[in-house]
């Protein structure tokens, strides 16, 4: 018997050193949640792939929803959460507007909540994570400037309308047009969406033939309005916005011009990096800035 307790003894001795030197993480069982927009857009999947590897690095397990454009859908998603009992959302609104209560709800449930690249006007946000989107709307601006000087003519796509992606980028292209005393031909929305970018860019080729620039507030819009633009046969100066992959690689093939590059696997892992603050009981800034540049051919 003396010798069965000793061996019993043993083992439990070992179990504990085990466990002593085993590397602990307090929150390897938490999980974070991130709701986008949607997922049928590269520029919010390479977010999503940020912020899952940032996640792991850190010991998170990451939940990932798709809102399809959808404020009740975004809403549900957050409901769900909130069910789930995440320790912290980040969420990429459909709206500013829309998505007050999905907010609302992780607001009530106690649970943190961070806006990654689109505002929301209402609830308790601890965080905002994106790009100076106004700064970038006016570098677009300022390059058609260099490239074509004062009197441009020139064409806007609008993303979704109601979103703070699309009125900041408008809002920074707007100052740089009668900063540089281009010309606004017309601008209409897109939506963010290539197919869309594409029916509204031959319309506008129709009224406005003699366009010789035109911004897209997204890559994708940009590269729909790239292909009506190839179909009519015209040479037109085309920015897009976002620096996804396929819109870069359109910079390089001298397709687009250029296009002012967020960085959205950035993003993603540094919405992560302030949830982990937050839930360590760390202050955080209310806004936090990601840099973006602008890529041509030669940059």
């Amino acid at each position: 018997m003396n010798r069965l307790a000793n061996l019993k003894a043993s083992a439990l001795c070992s179990i504990v050193l085990l466990s002593a030197c085993a590397p602990f993480s307090a929150s390897a069982q938490d999980a974070i949640a991130i709701v986008l927009s949607t997922m049928n857009n590269p520029f919010f999947v390479t977010m999503k792939d940020g912020a899952e590897a940032q996640a792991k690095e850190l010991g998170y397990k990451l939940i990932a929803l798709d809102s399809q454009n959808d404020p009740s859908k975004e809403l549900a998603n957050v409901e769900d959460l909130t069910m789930r009992g995440v320790k912290a959302i980040l969420i990429n609104p459909t709206d500013a507007l829309a998505v007050t209560n999905a907010i609302r709800t992780a607001n009530r449930a106690n649970i943190p909540v961070l806006t990654l690249d689109r505002t929301a006007a209402h609830g308790d946000i601890v965080s905002h994570i994106a790009s100076d989107n106004i700064a970038g709307g006016e570098l677009a601006g300022q390059f058609i400037a260099q490239q074509l000087g004062h009197d441009a003519k020139v064409i806007q796509l609008e993303g979704i309308a109601g979103t703070s992606a699309a009125r900041e980028r408008g809002e920074g292209f707007s100052n740089a047009v009668i900063a540089n005393k281009l010309h606004m031909l017309s601008s209409q929305p897109a939506d963010f969406d290539r197919s869309k970018g594409l029916n509204v860019m031959e319309n506008m080729l129709a009224a406005n033939g003699d366009v010789q620039a035109v911004f897209a507030q997204n890559d994708e819009m940009a590269l729909g309005a790239l292909r009506a633009i190839e179909a009519a046969g015209k040479d037109i100066m085309v920015i897009g916005f976002d620096g996804t992959d396929e819109g870069i690689a359109a910079v390089r093939r001298q397709q687009l011009s250029a296009t002012i590059a967020q960085q959205p696997e950035l993003l993603g892992a540094t919405g992560i990096i302030i949830a982990d603050k937050i839930l360590k009981g760390q202050v955080v800034e209310k806004s936090i800035p990601v840099a973006l540049k602008i890529v041509t051919l030669t940059q």
